[in-house]
């Protein structure tokens, strides 16, 4: 290296360090000045040892991944991978076996033919379980049908009657609340009265309105005068699995009733036949 090159290089170093900078970027055209054999010392004095960069890029610490609330909602097995040494193990019948070491616990797991499942990661040491398959199904059955509990609540619905309605607007409006029924709503029916005081029993009108749908329908409130006898309120809902399971049996026993109540060669009693009796 030529000595105008080297005297350079110091001059530079020397006000660097007296200028209290975190580092020095040299200038490489500045450099490329010296011979083409010292490259390798002009890229390394590129570098100043008090920099926090490396090739350009800002050092970063390296963050630690954030564990989900939700990555433990469900039941399954954690293989034969323990990442602890040691963990407490429950057994499939729910027996505390203690703290033990997970070359014991995959002993017993291969001799039982168990799996292995995490119940509780933050004790000190986490509490693991053995479970058969199929009480790993069974909790993960439990676990949906304890999701869906927790749905959004049922939306109410509401559609108010006038005594004394069309026929075709009846039908337009019974339309609407079976439509509404089909997507799972429960739906408020208020019938209003027309006048001053009401000919009939709202209660009674409402119940016999309900029964004109064509679905079948369960009540989660059953006809009730308000308003002081100026209307009649309900609240009904989409019939319930059991509910349409009981009504096909009393629809084939009603269709088998006939046959059975008067047996073939017995001709049925009528009121002439009680009189001509008497």
């Amino acid at each position: 290296m030529s000595g105008g090159c080297v005297r350079w290089l110091l001059s530079h170093t020397v006000r660097t360090v007296g200028s209290n900078r975190l580092g020095y970027w040299a200038p490489a055209s500045r450099l490329a000045i010296c011979s083409e054999g010292h490259n390798l010392m002009a890229t390394s004095w590129r570098w100043s040892p008090f920099s926090t960069e490396v090739d350009g890029t800002p050092a970063s610490v390296p963050k630690k991944k954030k564990q989900s609330s939700q990555a433990r909602a469900s039941i399954s097995s954690v293989g034969r991978k323990i990442p602890q040494h040691e963990i407490q193990v429950i057994s499939d019948t729910g027996e505390n076996l203690g703290i033990m070491h997970r070359a014991n616990v995959i002993r017993v797991m291969d001799e039982k033919s168990l799996k292995l499942v995490l119940l509780s990661e933050d004790k000190d040491p986490p509490v693991y379980k053995l479970m058969s398959g199929k009480q790993i199904h069974e909790e993960q059955l439990k676990l949906r049908e304890k999701n869906k509990t927790k749905a959004a609540p049922v939306q109410v619905k509401e559609l108010t009657f006038s005594s004394g309605i069309a026929a075709h607007d009846l039908s337009t409006k019974l339309k609407q609340v079976e439509n509404w029924l089909e997507k799972k709503h429960h739906v408020r029916i208020i019938l209003r009265v027309r006048g001053a005081k009401p000919t009939v029993d709202l209660d009674t009108a409402l119940e016999q309105l309900v029964e004109q749908m064509q679905v079948m329908v369960g009540f989660v409130s059953k006809p009730k005068v308000v308003r002081d006898g100026q209307a009649a309120m309900c609240i009904i809902r989409p019939a319930s699995a059991k509910e349409l399971s009981q009504k096909g049996k009393k629809e084939a026993a009603e269709k088998s009733s006939p046959s059975e109540a008067h047996p073939r060669g017995t001709p049925p009693v009528s009121s002439t036949d009680t009189t001509a009796a008497m």
